[in-house]
């Protein structure tokens, strides 16, 4: 962060080079004095002000996968220290090893192996939810189809073990492709459609420690919000889960459908941007969401109140389809929207994270990234950390803000 000091207008340009000089050089004294003084105060000699904190930017913590697979899913607890994955990787006898593992986000280490199997079976991380809640989705496979799924539940997380099993009442023939990332607020949003193939999408509440769930909504509009799986924001203050649809071709405008998950209520409206809704986060308190769309590099920010809604340009990006956004998060402790974008348009190279403000001010640029596969960015929003996904398929990187 920059700051700019006003110079009076009497003062003429040689004087207002000396003025700003010496203030540099007062500054400059004050501070290393200050940062001797407090380090002296800290047990440890560490700055523990604010001064202390790191500079904003792609980390070094790197967390590799025990078995060196790619990662099917993660996150990290707002609440705690540790991060939840899924790894994957083929065997040359026709299995797969699969294992579900706990890590230190301060280190990168893997904690515990929860789980490993060598069958064809796999696990896929849903994400972390309500206080220290990990979900993870066991896919039985016979043959070469998936047959079940069950999902165990780790309570808190800290334990390194399943805890119990999550039972949603959707039956065998549905898929679940998202559990909202809502850390703090008991209830999340579920979305999953009719695998039988109808593709009917659903929409459900659950405590998920509590295993307990809201009534299910059918959505009526399968064409936009059922043949690909839209992305999915739950608003906590409303009990509203918004998906980001629609039938992405090129040109094309977004549908925004709106679920509320205590009445069933669902009704939809045109959004703001071109092509298919890539990511999607909400700011409950404040009743606005952003999303990012796939054709134009746009990012869009939207009142829930009016559904009314306003587009920013990603740097550099002359609104290029190959420099478009992906996922999106929300930090409701700093009040931050933070928006993926796998091909950099402000590097030469790699991928980029841009953080707004829910006004749409282009706050931090976080360059240094090279995202793969999913581009998910998970938010520890009390120390102002995060983990992407990293350089390669068994890796995540760490980043502060």
């Amino acid at each position: 962060m920059q700051f700019f000091r006003t110079i009076p207008q009497p003062y003429g340009v040689l004087r207002m080079r000396l003025l700003a000089m010496c203030l540099a050089m007062m500054v400059g004294s004050l501070g290393a004095a200050s940062d001797r003084a407090a380090a002296q105060d800290s047990p440890t000699g560490v700055v523990s002000s604010e001064l202390a904190h790191p500079r904003a930017g792609a980390g070094t913590i790197i967390v590799k996968t025990e078995f060196g697979g790619e990662i099917f899913g993660f996150d990290i607890d707002q609440n705690g220290t540790e991060g939840l994955l899924s790894e994957a990787q083929d065997l040359s006898d026709g299995n797969v090893l699969s294992a579900v593992e706990t890590f230190d986000q301060a280190t990168g280490k893997i904690i515990k192996v929860v789980q490993k199997l060598t069958t064809k079976d796999d696990f896929i991380t849903l994400g972390i939810v309500g206080t220290s809640t990990g979900l993870v989705e066991h896919e039985h496979v016979k043959g070469i189809y998936v047959s079940s799924r069950t999902y165990e539940v780790l309570s808190p997380l800290s334990k390194n073990i399943y805890t119990s099993t999550w039972t949603p009442p959707i039956g065998t023939k549905h898929i679940i492709t998202q559990v909202s990332s809502t850390q703090g607020s008991p209830e999340a949003a579920v979305f999953a459609y009719d695998n039988s193939g109808n593709f009917i999408p659903y929409v459900f509440e659950s405590n998920v420690a509590k295993n307990t769930f809201g009534p299910i909504v059918s959505i009526t509009d399968s064409y936009n919000f059922g043949s690909v799986p839209p992305p999915m924001a739950f608003d906590t203050t409303t009990s509203q889960a918004i998906l980001g649809g629609g039938d992405g071709c090129f040109g094309c405008r977004p549908e925004i459908g709106l679920v509320n998950l205590v009445t069933g209520a669902f009704s939809e409206f045109v959004g703001t941007g071109f092509g298919f809704v890539n990511g999607i986060a909400v700011d409950s308190a404040d009743g606005i969401f952003c999303t990012t769309t796939e054709d134009d590099a746009n990012v869009e920010f939207y009142h829930l109140s009016n559904e009314l809604g306003f587009t920013v340009i990603l740097p550099g990006s002359g609104e290029q389809q190959f420099y478009s956004g992906a996922d999106v998060e929300f930090d409701p402790i700093n009040k931050l929207f933070f928006v993926a974008q796998p091909n950099s348009s402000s590097a030469s190279s790699g991928s980029s994270i841009y953080v707004y403000d829910p006004q749409g001010n282009l706050k931090e640029t976080i360059n240094g990234f090279s995202f793969l596969v999913t581009q998910h960015i998970a938010l520890h929003p009390s120390n102002r950390t995060g983990f992407v996904d990293g350089p390669t398929n068994g890796e995540l990187q760490s980043f502060t803000y």
